[in-house]
Formats: structure tokens, C-alpha cells, sequence
């Protein structure tokens, strides 16, 4: 058998849309990975439909390109700090990492997030700024930025001395020297195998693998990925798991051993030290176990992971429309699914409720459990999904605390006041304001997440949509007392059918209308949002009485207003702590939690005693 290539792990971080994928894009492209010819979709990586869409990366995913007779085995990670129970677990399976900055925004809050986690592990990144053909860059202030950050976050000598590449992924160049613009990712290569370590592993010792990450196959069933901390494995060799406490969960085979060859995951037939695979073959074992030899008894150690800091209602959708649109309608399907999720997603956390109709699922932001919502949709789900609420918590002096977030809000002069006043209804504290260039002021602050959950559909129609706002959570602290809610109350409908444009029409003075004519109605959905601060109830269906008198004036053809159709996160950011969001493949609709009018009455004379 050859003796194996030279190994570099390394893992590339960056704040979101600062271009990692692009930049993976460009290192494949030039290492040989594509054909000249080859026809591969931009951001290759990003695979997942969800990714295309938002131009996000939502999951961590592996990849290797040679280089000059050296292995780079590449991870892409997230960059939104909901997908940071990702990012965590990556960074305990690379030697070395990319911390990449954009040369104009610099060191965002996601950055101090991921570089916290890599400087924690103790590894040595290498600084990539990026972008460096806008022509609003800044590059030796963010420079100074990240120097400030590392510094911040108690970084050692050696990892302060970093080096610093000055690149454009999508143009495929870096260099050495800020000043110019052209040439290849060579300089980004050869500082790659020089910086990073090889992976200190353990070739003679028993097999003991770490598992990071977990796939479903539909042929191989679990697939364990992670980094061969020591040892060999070859196929059909004897494995079993243990859990973080060194109890045995199962014993099995490695059926079938995979590394990562480009895009591709191909079957290989034995894997050393400080390799990343995949293995198949077990059916228990899950992220953060240890996959070794039976002959070992001991664990390794697993990166604790941040806890979820917010939680939604998942339940049965008992709606009139109820599966109508939608074929996974059950509990039985919906407690399937979601276990699914929390096992192979550990930042995500699921509770059954004692009724068995509901599921309390608590995760890391809403984007988070935006895009869990969005993809059992997608797959022919219909669930009814309650207000994200917080997880409070007590302190040693059984004091309640609630979680809190960093806030970093990029804004234009003219609405830096509308900002400042609005998070202050939200009990943010304004800790820094400085002016960024180009007329924009960058303001950062503490809030409490409970002020935070809706206010970005209404953020961006303060800054006319030219703000930019990043959240980061901080720390669990003091309870802020209450925040005020939705200012306007919601015109619910009183009757099952169909809208009717005249009805309609009449209801426009009311409010501003979530639905067209012709769109299915029940009673307790609702219609639109109430101009003052009730709820009402109103009649959508109402068609207009006919004479047989003929009017002297020919109709007037009715003209409506187009009204607000709402993305699913736009509709569980607006709806209050009595209303749910009802989602099905087809369609988001908003409702009452209890459809009757007269079981709503009860409920709000309860809760007024």
C-alpha cells in the first residue's frame, strides 16, 4: 500500500457573507479539483436548497483538495450564530484555521463568536481579508480590529502572531502584499501547509475516533463523521461506542469507511490518525460518542456545546384546512421528524408535551428554527407553531435571569436616532456609537433577546431597508421586566368560507389585509392587522346584496390594495403569545390559538383575574 499523503485539517470561519464559500470555490478550482471544463454550480458548497435560496451556509460540510503532493482536508462552516452548535463541534476536529474579514464591514459580532471557540482550542489561524477590491475597503484598520479582538479574547503570543493574506475569492487571488490585485491562491496554499500542523495523532495506538458530525443515507443508514484521533480502521473491523460517561451504547463493524475527495465522499478501505471520514455501520452512536476499538474504555473529551437560548411550540395542526395540503399530519410523524433533528443537530433541544399533541423545541435563535420550520414544510409537513419565547433561568440567589444578546447595528446618520429610541422600548443599552464612513453610524448594544424576537421586519422599514443588524448572544442576565408588545391588535374572521373582494373593500378602512379574494377563511383566522390597538372581529365573506332595481351610476369597479403576504419568519415574529402560525406546503396562515370566540373570551377573563 502507498505510504499517505502529507495532511493539513483546517476549518475556514468568518462571519456571515464575509465569502467563505466563494473562497472554497476558487481553492478547488485552482488545485485541480474541477476540470477546466468541468460544469459546477457557483458556491458549490452550499448544496442544500435552503442555501441557494438565502445564499447562507446552514451546515457544516467537509472537503479535501491536493496540493503540491499535501492533503488539505477543508471545512466549510456557518456563519450565522444560530448554526453556532456546528461551528463548535468543527473546530475540535481541525489543527488549523482561516479566520476570514471582510475588508470593508471588519470584525463582526459572528467573528468574535467563531475566533472565541478557535483561540479557546488553542489553534493558530491564519488572517485572510478579504474583498480587497471594494472600493470602500479599510484594510488596515480592520486589521488593527482583529489584532483588537484576538487581544480581547486572551489570545497567546504565538497565536497573536498570525499571519495575514490580502485576498478576492471570487476574483481567486491572495498575496502577501495589500496592494495588489491580481494573481492565484498560490501565496494562500503554501502559507497553509507552512502555518498549519499536521495532525498530532497517534498512528501506533488503538482506534479511537470522535464524532462530529451525523448524515442519514438511505442505503448506508447513520453516517459518523469526524477525525481519527488515533490508531487505524479498516472495513469490517470490529468498533463499538461509548457516550460521554465511557458506558458502552453498541458494539458493531465499520461496514463502511469514507473520505472526502472534493465534493464527493469515496469509499476507502482504511483510514490513519488525524484522517476525516465517515463511518457506517452502526445505528445508535451519535455526535459527541466515541467510535473506537473494543478494547478501549475510556472516552474522548467532546466540546461542550452553548445551550439553546429560545423555544417554539411545534404542535398538531387542528385547524378547519387541516390536512388539506399537507400528507405528514400526525404527532406520530412530527415526534419522528423532530428527533431526528436533535439527534443529529445538537444545538436543539426537544420536549414532548403531557397531552402528546405538542412539542416544546428550543434551539439557538429564530433563524434557527426558521429554517428546521421551513424544511419539514418543504418535506409535506403541517404543524401550528406558537411565539418563539425565551428560556429563563435562576441564579444562585434564585433570582430570575434571561438571555442577552450583543447587538451590532450598521446604519445611515438619518436613522440612528429612530434605532436608538426604538431598541430603548426594547430595553437595549447602548454601549458604543461610532461613526463607520460613507455617512453610516455603527451602534452596538445589550438587549435582552425577549425585546429582540419581531423588531427586524420593523427595523428594516425604519431604515427604509438600508440598515444592517447582527446579533450575537452574550450572557445570561438580570430580568429587564416587561416589554411592550405588538402596538396594533389583528381583524379576525367571524365566519368559514371564502373572501370576498366587497367585503373586503369595506375592510380596508379597518387595517391593512393579509388575504385575497377567493382565499379559503375559517373562523378564528386571522385577516389582517386592526389600525387600533383591539382585536376584531369582522365579517370578510359578506357579498353584496342584489336588487332588481338597476342603479341609476354603473358599479364602480373595486379596487383593493394589494395586501401583506408574510414570509414564515415574518409571520412568527408578528403573531402574540394567544396566536399561532398555521404551516402547511402551501400556505402560512395566521390564526387564533383558540378559534372561538367565546372560548377566547374565557380565556382572557382567566387570564385578567
Amino acid at each position: 500500500m502507498s505510504a499517505p499523503l502529507p495532511l493539513r485539517n483546517i476549518a475556514i470561519i468568518a462571519h456571515v457573507d464575509h465569502g467563505k464559500t466563494t473562497l472554497v470555490d476558487q481553492l478547488f478550482r485552482q488545485s485541480g479539483t474541477f476540470r477546466d471544463n468541468q460544469r459546477v454550480e457557483e458556491r458549490a458548497m452550499d448544496s442544500n436548497d435552503l442555501e441557494k435560496e438565502r445564499g447562507i451556509t446552514i451546515l457544516a460540510k467537509c472537503t479535501s483538495v491536493e496540493w503540491n503532493g499535501t492533503r488539505i482536508n477543508i471545512v466549510d462552516t456557518p456563519g450565522h450564530a444560530d448554526f453556532g452548535g456546528e461551528v463548535e463541534r468543527i473546530l475540535s476536529m481541525v489543527d488549523g484555521v482561516i479566520l476570514l474579514v471582510d475588508s470593508s464591514e471588519g470584525a463582526m459580532p459572528q467573528t468574535k463568536f467563531v475566533t472565541g471557540k478557535a483561540l479557546a482550542l488553542g489553534l493558530k489561524p491564519i488572517v485572510v481579508v478579504n474583498k480587497v477590491d471594494r472600493p470602500d475597503e479599510r484594510i488596515q484598520e480592520v486589521l488593527d480590529e482583529v489584532f483588537d479582538l484576538f487581544v480581547s479574547l486572551d489570545a497567546s503570543d504565538e497565536q497573536l502572531d498570525f499571519p495575514v493574506l490580502y485576498a478576492s475569492g471570487r476574483n481567486g487571488y491572495a498575496n502577501t502584499d495589500p496592494s495588489l490585485r491580481d494573481g492565484t491562491l498560490t501565496p494562500l496554499f503554501e502559507t497553509i501547509v507552512s502555518h498549519v500542523p499536521a495532525p498530532a495523532a497517534d498512528v501506533d495506538g488503538p482506534f479511537k475516533f470522535l464524532v462530529t458530525l451525523l448524515d442519514r443515507d438511505n442505503f448506508l443508514g447513520r453516517i459518523l463523521t469526524g477525525k481519527v484521533q488515533s490508531g487505524t480502521v479498516k472495513v469490517n473491523s470490529p468498533i463499538h461506542a461509548l457516550d460521554a460517561e465511557g458506558k458502552v451504547l453498541e458494539s458493531g463493524r465499520a461496514s463502511k469507511l469514507m473520505a472526502f475527495r472534493g465534493l464527493e465522499r469515496v469509499p476507502v478501505d482504511e483510514a490513519r490518525a488525524g484522517d476525516i471520514i465517515s463511518i457506517a455501520g452502526l445505528t445508535e452512536a451519535t455526535v459527541a460518542n466515541t467510535i473506537c476499538d473494543p478494547t478501549v474504555t475510556e472516552p474522548l473529551h467532546a466540546q461542550p456545546i452553548d445551550p439553546p437560548t429560545l423555544s417554539m411550540r411545534f404542535a398538531v395542526n387542528d385547524s378547519p384546512m387541516a390536512g388539506r395540503e399537507g400528507s405528514k399530519v400526525t404527532s406520530r410523524m412530527i415526534r419522528d421528524r423532530l428527533l431526528r433533528e436533535a439527534e443529529s443537530n445538537v444545538a436543539i433541544r426537544v420536549t414532548e408535551s403531557a397531552d402528546r399533541d405538542s412539542f416544546d423545541v428550543a434551539g439557538r435563535g429564530e433563524l434557527q428554527l426558521g429554517v428546521l420550520i421551513e424544511t419539514m414544510r418543504r418535506e409535506g409537513f403541517e404543524l401550528g407553531i406558537s411565539r418563539p419565547r425565551v428560556l429563563f433561568r435562576e441564579d444562585e440567589n434564585g433570582q430570575r435571569t434571561e438571555p442577552y444578546e450583543t447587538v451590532v447595528i450598521d446604519v445611515d446618520d438619518e436613522h440612528s436616532g429612530t434605532v436608538v429610541e426604538k431598541m430603548a422600548i426594547r430595553k437595549g443599552e447602548m454601549t458604543d456609537m461610532r461613526p463607520s464612513g460613507g455617512g453610516k453610524t455603527r451602534i452596538t448594544f445589550l438587549a435582552p433577546s425577549r425585546g429582540l424576537i419581531g423588531y427586524h421586519g420593523e427595523f428594516l422599514s425604519d431604515t427604509r431597508g438600508t440598515g444592517i443588524m447582527n446579533r450575537l448572544f452574550d450572557s445570561y442576565g438580570p430580568y429587564k421586566g416587561s416589554i411592550e408588545g405588538r402596538p396594533n391588535g389583528v381583524l379576525i374572521s367571524n365566519g368559514t368560507g371564502e373572501a370576498v373582494g366587497y367585503a373586503l373593500n369595506a375592510l380596508e378602512d379597518r387595517g391593512i389585509l393579509f388575504v385575497r379574494p377567493q382565499d379559503k377563511i375559517y373562523e378564528g383566522m386571522i385577516i389582517g392587522e386592526n389600525a387600533k390597538p383591539d382585536d376584531l372581529e369582522v365579517n370578510p365573506m359578506k357579498s353584496k346584496q342584489l336588487t332588481n332595481f338597476r342603479s341609476t351610476g354603473k358599479d364602480d369597479a373595486i379596487r383593493l390594495t394589494p395586501p401583506k403576504i408574510m414570509t414564515l419568519e415574518q409571520a412568527i415574529a408578528y403573531i402574540d403569545d394567544d396566536e399561532m402560525v398555521e404551516v402547511t406546503p402551501q400556505s402560512i396562515r395566521l390564526r387564533k390559538a383558540l378559534l372561538d370566540p367565546h372560548e377566547r373570551k374565557k380565556a382572557s377573563r382567566r387570564k385578567d383575574d
